[in-house]
């Protein structure tokens, strides 16, 4: 074979090999996105349960402490009435 000859099939056996590596780079680039999707997805509804308990016991905590001072205030205002009624 000829020196052109030789240097062609080397240049078609690099293309093919190259077409072979950038098709496994893609299909490892779809299944490290696909786990990594998943992950997020995971994490994602985590941290979504996880605020809604924080917010469900904040409005819980929310509502004894307002609870508490409205039970205050109205016995203040007794009181109030009282002491105006002079009893």
């Amino acid at each position: 074979m000829g020196r052109l000859t030789e240097e062609m099939t080397r240049l078609c056996g690099e293309i093919v090999t190259m077409r072979r590596t950038r098709k496994e780079f893609v299909k490892d680039l779809k299944n490290n996105m696909a786990a990594m999707k998943a992950n997020f997805r995971r994490l994602h509804s985590e941290m979504f349960r996880k605020a809604k308990a924080e917010r469900r016991a904040g409005m819980v905590h929310l509502r004894k402490t307002v609870g508490g001072m409205r039970h205050a205030l109205a016995a203040d205002l007794e009181g109030a009435r009282r002491a105006w009624a002079g009893k």
